[in-house]
Formats: structure tokens, sequence, C-alpha cells
């Protein structure tokens, strides 16, 4: 794979992902027809590994966004291809900001600013929402299974739910949750077919 490839994959998603690093998702993986449609593009990445990159991009310190680019990226360019990718996505962010810092302080109370910022919000809380309903729905069905009952991963559900209800009611730091549910699905993996 070619490194300007990479990079310019990743340029492309930063250019248009308005809210941080889980705005990036729905880039990164817009569900068409029940395929992401980054993966069908480029082929680098297969549902397993999507899984699992959005599993450890979440548990890991920093932004999902750059944590899926540098595992896409040393994945298929060892050290030097996470870097790219990651440069890559973090790269219209810089620029964006280089050139916006200055004309801020300018335009800070001008009504067509303000009106401007005050749409990108609902546009950020959209990006939000579809990375949401892509991580539920890559976490709660199985597209490929085989049998009618097995589409639900009704398992996985039920811990979905249960950490849910612990957040809700107890409001303990979150890598308590994070043990939990890394413990769930090690006693399902060992105990369960």
């Amino acid at each position: 794979m070619s490194m300007f490839l990479l990079y310019l994959e990743f340029f492309q998603i930063g250019l248009f992902a308005v809210g941080g690093g889980l705005a990036t998702l729905p880039f990164l993986f817009h569900m068409t027809h029940d395929r992401f449609a980054f993966i069908r593009q480029t082929g680098w990445l297969n549902m397993e590994q999507v899984g699992s990159f959005i599993a450890i991009a979440q548990c890991a310190p920093g932004a999902v966004g750059v944590n899926v680019a540098a595992q896409t990226g040393f994945l298929y360019g060892g050290i030097a291809g996470g870097i790219i990718a990651v440069l890559g996505l973090i790269s219209p962010a810089i620029i964006v900001i280089a050139l916006v810092s200055k004309a801020v302080q300018k335009i800070k109370d001008n009504a067509i600013a303000a009106s401007v910022f005050s749409a990108l919000r609902p546009a950020a809380a959209g990006l939000l929402s579809a990375a949401g309903w892509g991580v539920w729905r890559l976490a709660m069905y199985r597209p490929d299974a085989e049998m009618w009952s097995e589409i639900i991963r009704w398992r996985e559900g039920l811990v979905c739910i249960a950490i849910f209800i612990l957040i809700v009611k107890f409001k303990r730091h979150p890598i308590i949750y994070v043990a939990i549910g890394a413990g769930a699905g090690i006693a399902m993996g060992l105990l369960l077919p």
C-alpha cells in the first residue's frame, strides 16, 4: 500500500470530521447497505478488525479516531504507516486551526460567524450520534450469521444493558466498567459455546 494513499485517505476523513475523535467514526466506517463504505472502498479492514480496533481505541488513551487511524496504518505500514495515517487525520485540523485562530479573535462578535459556529454544534451532535449508532450495530448485530437466531448478539446486549445500568446507578470511574466488560467477555468466551 502506498503511504501517500494512506495519508490521503485519512486526510480526507480528517477534513470533514467535525466534533472530535468519535466524529471520525462515521467517515471511517460509514454504514451503507449493512457494509462499511470505508472497508468496501479500500479493502483495508474486515468487520472483525473494525470491532477490535474500535474497542481498543475506546480503551486506549487519546482520541478514538486517531487511535483507529494509528492501528489501521500500523497494520499495513508498520510504525511508519501508523504515523502517516495519524498525520493524515490530524493535518486538516492543524491547518484549519492555524488559519482560523487569528481570524476568530477578529470575528468573535460577528453575527455570521456566530451563526456558523451555532450550526456546527448540531452537525457535531449528528456525527457523534451516527458514531454511537454504528458502534452499537457493530457490537450487537451479526449480519453474516448462519442462523436467524444468531443475527442479534444477545449475550453482548445483556452485557451492554448491565454496564449501562451500573454506570447510571453507581457513577464510578470508567475503567471499572471497562474491566467489568472485559471480564464478562472473557467469561463468555471461556464458558459459553
